[in-house]
């Protein structure tokens, strides 16, 4: 008689068992590294944002008002909320300008930055 070539049953449900389980651990990990990438994204949109908004502040011939206001944004193609306080620091001639940006609809800020600005006296 021929000895048959080829798997048993528990050889394949074996196999398949090992590939479920190597796939369910690729398929977390690309979640993780998605929701990852998404985040620093978010953040790099939230230090351009600021940025920006710290150059047109600069760029200003009058000086900002001192005060806490908040302005929303639209900025690569996403809703933003940007906080800004600005208070007089003593005796220095600077304002202190601390900013928050976080997206539309949520408190949570991806980025925050402090800066000073010269007050001219043209």
């Amino acid at each position: 008689m021929k000895a048959e070539k080829g798997f048993t049953l528990l050889e394949v449900m074996v196999a398949l068992a090992i590939f479920a389980t190597l796939a369910a651990a690729v398929m977390s990990a690309s979640q993780y590294v998605l929701g990852q990438s998404a985040r620093v994204e978010a953040r790099l949109f939230g230090a351009w944002l600021a940025d920006n908004h710290l150059t047109d502040m600069q760029l200003q011939s009058v000086p900002p008002a001192v005060g806490q206001q908040t302005f929303d944004v639209t900025y690569a193609q996403r809703d933003w909320r940007l906080s800004r306080h600005i208070t007089v620091e003593p005796g220095t001639g600077l304002l202190r300008v601390e900013l928050r940006v976080s997206p539309a609809g949520s408190e949570q800020a991806v980025q925050s930055v402090t800066h000073w600005l010269a007050v001219r006296h043209d």
